[in-house]
């Protein structure tokens, strides 16, 4: 049963019955224009349907939300009614007021007459225009789709459409493949393309061979005079490594912690059309990473990360990759550890901030805009691609949710880039251990309220950003209009996190207070202890640094060798895995140097008998070479 069938049973369903639940989407659209007057919303819809991603239209039902229910007005077919349906395709213009051959988007063949209750209802489908195509006009206003409703498009973002058509005129993919002909392409990958496009209302005819398809073959940009474009070798060419060579391949590699012997399951090298590339690729990772049950869900599989998370990393990476580059992808897992895609391509210039002053920036501005556009309109078709600038959304949005650690890119070379998902989470147990150490600090900025777990996500994923940026890694950059805008102006608000003197009117980019990324307090300890500090051994003085800290930021009561043990392990951890014979041996040898620490005099118990230390501040102190 087709999504739309099921969309009118639940309908038909909530009419008789007088349940309301809300059915508007941004691809569904209910109309009532049984009064007639309603003609020019009609309009509106189908031109913001046209110039986001599609949709359908079903008219005959009137959505009643201010009384929550739906009434069914029905839908007759009279011949004033089929001229305007005819005329759809001829109402829309572009930008100059010039006519647009709109046929094959929306048509009299895309609408549909059903019948519903005791009458009829008309369903109207539009499908989206290529990047190449928007924005249309109606009544010389564009509209689109935002949530349920439609609305006219900002001249802003009309300019940068016009821009990306601009990129489009010279765009990769539609650059003719040497030495290809018409005997290239395989007909019957070319039906497996016409069968997806037909998912939810018939488009297009299947074909016998590819002299029948020609017609098609021209519209959809897989040909050009007669000659193979690139992106008609990707979706459907035969013996396509011959042609294409690395731009149709992605080596995979399975790498263990253990230094073991590579099985040969353990690297795979992929060469295909690029809908089976993304699927091996989605299959050799599925293989590889750990997986789990999960009671909640009746017994489904759980990854290590999540399922889309893997999947859409693979799609991105194949449909922005650079395609002038003969270069292959490569996917590589390291167990327990991340999963990194490896991909010919770079950044765009204003996409890339490096500044090098004291706070070493590394970020990246998330701007969605594909690199690929008309090989990503080929990828929505088999929904591999949702057009949404989803890449990075979806990266930050599953981090910030605490279901992956923070995302972060290399850049290898001037045309290659290495995205990395760190296995884990942000909000994890050393960046909560970090938000408890300094728990008494935050509390006097917040005046004794609490974070919420979204505040302590954010701001762990700003002091993340900065220790990955120091070492060459670059992360996205979160400002208040992509991400979290309540949670960042209330950690601003309590100083928390601060606005960054290289942020422009434009970028707005946060470092995290000070204080909380202190780490070194030798100073602080010199002060007390004068030249006696600098004679202690290293595991002292990181003893000796981390009851300072705990003592002065922490409202932790008791400060204990079994606390100081457990945080400097953690610490020192650089796998989620711990070893329990190792942690052991490690808290008994802190044990003992805090007993050392305390013969000295360098500490002192709070209380007779408990082991609760605190810094010596009466100690009596020497002079410092550093004084």
């Amino acid at each position: 049963m087709r999504a739309i069938d099921k969309i009118l049973a639940n309908l038909e369903k909530s009419i008789k019955s007088n349940v309301y639940s809300p059915v508007e989407t941004g691809e569904l659209e209910l109309k009532d224009l049984s009064g007639g007057e309603d003609w020019q919303e009609l309009y509106k819809t189908i031109c913001a349907f046209l110039n986001t991603k599609g949709g359908i239209i079903i008219i005959g039902i009137k959505e009643d939300t201010k009384n929550k229910c739906f009434k069914f007005t029905g839908f007759s077919l009279t011949q004033s009614i089929e001229d305007k349906i005819k005329n759809f395709s001829n109402l829309f213009t572009d930008k100059s007021g010039a006519s647009v051959d709109l046929s094959d988007f929306i048509s009299n063949k895309l609408v549909e007459i059903k019948p519903f209750l005791d009458g009829n209802v008309c369903l109207v489908f539009v499908e989206n225009l290529p990047e190449d195509k928007k924005f249309v006009y109606y009544k010389s206003s564009a509209y689109e789709r935002q949530l349920s409703g439609d609305h006219r498009i900002n001249d802003e973002k009309i300019q940068k459409q016009d821009e990306l058509i601009d990129e489009l005129r010279s765009a990769v993919e539609l650059n003719l493949v040497p030495e290809t002909t018409l005997d290239d392409l395989d007909v019957d990958q070319l039906n497996d393309f016409i069968i997806r496009l037909n998912a939810d209302k018939k488009l297009e005819t299947l074909k016998s061979d590819i002299p029948s398809a020609l017609s098609f073959l021209n519209r959809k940009k897989f040909i050009r005079n007669n000659t193979p474009t690139l992106l008609g070798m990707l979706v459907c060419g035969k013996n396509i490594f011959d042609h294409l060579g690395g731009k149709c391949e992605l080596d995979a590699y399975f790498e263990m912690l253990e230094k073991v012997k590579s099985l040969a399951d353990d690297q795979k090298l992929y060469k295909d059309n690029i809908i089976p590339l993304m699927e091996s690729a989605w299959t050799f990772a599925f293989s590889k990473i750990n997986v789990g049950v999960s009671v909640q869900y009746g017994g489904s599989a759980i990854y290590d990360y999540p399922e889309e998370v893997i999947r859409e990393t693979i799609n991105n990476a194949l449909a922005h990759r650079d395609y002038t580059i003969n270069r292959c992808a490569f996917l590589r897992i390291k167990n327990n550890e991340f999963i990194e895609i490896r991909n010919p391509g770079r950044f765009r210039q204003e996409q890339i901030l490096k500044d090098e002053g004291t706070l070493k920036l590394r970020r990246i501005i998330p701007i969605p805009k594909a690199q690929n556009a008309n090989l990503a309109d080929v990828l929505k078709v088999y929904k591999r691609w949702e057009g949404r600038g989803i890449g990075m959304a979806t990266l930050t949005n599953f981090a910030l949710n605490n279901q992956i650690d923070i995302p972060y890119y290399r850049i290898y070379s001037k045309d290659e880039i290495g995205l990395f998902i760190p296995k884990g989470k942000v909000l994890d147990g050393k960046t909560a251990n970090w938000l408890k150490i300094f728990d008494k600090y935050i509390k006097k900025k917040t005046n004794g309220i609490d974070l919420t777990e979204a505040q302590q996500t954010v701001l762990a994923y700003i002091y993340k950003s900065e220790k990955l940026n120091a070492v060459e890694k670059y992360t996205v950059n979160l400002s208040p209009d992509n991400n979290h805008f309540d949670v960042i102006n209330d950690l601003c608000s309590w100083n928390l996190i601060k606005l960054l003197p290289q942020s422009t009117p434009e970028i707005q980019l946060f470092g995290v207070d000070s204080i909380l990324k202190k780490e070194d307090f030798t100073a602080e300890l010199r002060m007390i202890f004068g030249g006696e500090y600098d004679t202690l051994s290293l595991t002292l003085k990181k003893i000796l640094q981390a009851i300072y800290l705990h003592s002065e930021y922490s409202m932790v009561t008791e400060i204990s060798a079994n606390l100081i043990g457990n945080f400097l392990y953690v610490q020192s951890q650089t796998s989620p895995q711990i070893d329990l014979k190792e942690f052991g041996n490690f808290k008994r040898k802190v044990r003992t140097e805090i007993n050392k620490l305390e013969r000295k005099a360098f500490i002192v118990r709070k209380s007779e008998g408990r082991p609760n230390y605190a810094i010596n501040k009466n100690y009596q102190r020497t002079p410092s070479l550093f004084d």
